[in-house]
C-alpha cells in the first residue's frame, strides 16, 4: 500500500485492525503466561524448582487428611513354622519343685535367613568289569532334571540367575556379587551370561507355544517402545493377552504386525492410533486411554475455551456410559455399539468442520476411527484401552533405563525371550523361580 496515495480513512482502518491484532496477541500471551505459572506451581510447591516435599522452614498441614478406614482386617498373618523351639521353666524359682506339663501361654514368631552355601555335587562313575564275559560296564549319566547338557550349573542355579536377572533386573556384576556373598559361589561374568543364553534356548519352545495361544485368542493387545542394540536404535514390539506376553525386536513398520500375528489371528487387535495397525483387516479396538489423555492435555493448554470444555465433557460421559453398558444378548450389544457411534459422531462432526476449533484435529481422528472405538461394547471380553500392553512393556522399559540396551543380536534375542517367558509368568501370577526350575527340569525333547 502506497502511503502517499491512500486516504485518511483507509489509514485509520489499518491502524484499528492492527490494534485489534495486538490486543488479541496480548490476551494470548497473558493466558500462556498464566498457564506457565500454573504448571510451575504444580511441578514445584512454593513456586521454586527442586526436590519435592516440604522445606525445613515450611510448616506441615494444620489439618492432615484422616487415614481411610480399612474394609478388612490387615493384621500381619503368621507363616507356617519350619522349626519350633519350646521354652519352659524346669523348676519353680520359689521353692525349687520340678515342673512338668503345662499349657501354651504365648508364641512369638521370628523370621531369619539361613545362609546356604552352594552345594557342589561330584558325580563319580565307577567302571566295573564282568568276571564272566570281561565286559567293562560304566553307568549312564542319568542326570535328567538336574543339569542341562554338559554344563556344570544345575537347574536350580540357572533358575536363580535368570530370576535375578529378569524379575530383579539386576546387572550381571550384581548377580556375580550376590552369588559370591550369600552362596559362596564364585562365577565369572561370562558364565552368568552363558547361563542366561542356555535358559533362553530352553525356553524358546515355551515362548513359541505362548505366541500360538495369542494367535488363537479372541483379542491381542499390541504396543512398541524403543530398544538400542549395540548403539543402534530399534523397537521392541509386545503382543499380549491377560495371560500371555511375547516380545520381538523389529523395525517400526506395519509388516511386524503381519509377521507376528500371522494369518492365524482373526481376533480383535487392541492398539493405539499408530498407523502401523491401520492395515489390519479384522476388527480393531483403539485405545480410549490415549484419546482421553490427548483430550485432557488439550484442555490443559486451553483452560478458558468453554466450547472445548463442553465437548470434552460430552465425550468423556459417552465413554463412561459405554463402559458401564452391560448388554445381555449379542444383538443388543451390537445395536448399542451403533448407537454410541452415532452419538459420538454427532458430538464431533460440527467441530471437525471449524478450522478455528482447537479440537478439530482430535475430532477428525475420532471420525476417521469411529468404527474402531466401541468394539468393546459388542465384544465384552475386549478391553476399551491398551493399558495391558503398556503394563507389559513397563518391566522392559525399566530394564532399558538401567542397562541402556543390549550389545549384540544374541543378547537381544536372549533378553526378549526371557522377557516373554517371565512376563507370561508374571501375568499368570506364578512363582517365577519355581516355574523356571520346573521348565528346566522337564524332560528335554
Amino acid at each position: 500500500m502506497d502511503s502517499e496515495q491512500v486516504s485518511r480513512d483507509e489509514l485509520l482502518a489499518v491502524i484499528a485492525q492492527q490494534q485489534t491484532v495486538i490486543a488479541e496477541l496480548q490476551a494470548t500471551i497473558g493466558t500462556l503466561e498464566a498457564r506457565v505459572h500454573e504448571l510451575e506451581r504444580r511441578l514445584a510447591p512454593g513456586g521454586a524448582r527442586g526436590m519435592p516435599g516440604l522445606k525445613p522452614e515450611q510448616a506441615a498441614e494444620s489439618n492432615p487428611r484422616r487415614r481411610q478406614r480399612r474394609r478388612e482386617n490387615s493384621a500381619r498373618r503368621r507363616q507356617v513354622p519350619t522349626r519350633q523351639v519350646v521354652h519352659a521353666v524346669a523348676a519353680c524359682p520359689g521353692c525349687g519343685t520340678a515342673l512338668v506339663g503345662g499349657s501354651v501361654k504365648r508364641t512369638r514368631e521370628v523370621l531369619d535367613v539361613v545362609l546356604a552355601p552352594v552345594e557342589v555335587v561330584e558325580h563319580v562313575y565307577w567302571e566295573r568289569r564282568c568276571p564272566g564275559c570281561g565286559r567293562r560296564c560304566v553307568p549312564a549319566p542319568e542326570l535328567g532334571g538336574q543339569v542341562l547338557g554338559q554344563q556344570r550349573l544345575g537347574v536350580g542355579l540357572l533358575s536363580l540367575i535368570a530370576t535375578l536377572r529378569e524379575e530383579g533386573r539386576l546387572p550381571i556384576a550384581t548377580i556375580q556379587w550376590y552369588l559370591a556373598t550369600y552362596h559362596q559361589c564364585p562365577l565369572s561374568r561370562g558364565a552368568i551370561v552363558a547361563a542366561l543364553h542356555r535358559v533362553a534356548q530352553q525356553a524358546r519352545p515355551t515362548v513359541a507355544a505362548g505366541l500360538g495361544r495369542i494367535r488363537a485368542g479372541p483379542f491381542a493387545q499390541a504396543d512398541e517402545t524403543g530398544w538400542r542394540e549395540n548403539g543402534r536404535n530399534g523397537y521392541v514390539w509386545t503382543f499380549s493377552t491377560p495371560t500371555e506376553q511375547v516380545f520381538v525386536r523389529r523395525r517400526r513398520t506395519k509388516e511386524v504386525v503381519d509377521e507376528v500375528l500371522g494369518p492365524e489371528f482373526s481376533g480383535v487387535l487392541v492398539s493405539d492410533f499408530y498407523a502401523a495397525y491401520h492395515h489390519y483387516p479384522g476388527l480393531k479396538q483403539r485405545c480410549w486411554a490415549h484419546l482421553l489423555r490427548d483430550i485432557h492435555e488439550l484442555r490443559t493448554l486451553y483452560p478458558q475455551d468453554r466450547g472445548l470444555a463442553r465437548w470434552a465433557t460430552a465425550v468423556h460421559r459417552l465413554y463412561t456410559r459405554a463402559v458401564a453398558y452391560r448388554g445381555k444378548t449379542r444383538r443388543a450389544r451390537y445395536q448399542a455399539r451403533r448407537r454410541f457411534e452415532q452419538q459420538l459422531e454427532r458430538c464431533c462432526a460440527p467441530w471437525a468442520e471449524r478450522p478455528a476449533a482447537v479440537q478439530r484435529k482430535l475430532c477428525a481422528r475420532i471420525l476417521r476411527h469411529l468404527k474402531e472405538l466401541f468394539v468393546f461394547v459388542a465384544e465384552p471380553m475386549v478391553p476399551p484401552d491398551n493399558n495391558g500392553a503398556e503394563r507389559s512393556l513397563r518391566h522392559l522399559v525399566t530394564s532399558r533405563k538401567i542397562s541402556g540396551g543390549t550389545r549384540s543380536a544374541q543378547g537381544t534375542d536372549t533378553k526378549l525371550t526371557l522377557c516373554s517367558l517371565f512376563g507370561t509368568w508374571r501375568a499368570q501370577r506364578v512363582n517365577p523361580f519355581l516355574a523356571c526350575r520346573q521348565l528346566l527340569a522337564s524332560p528335554q525333547v
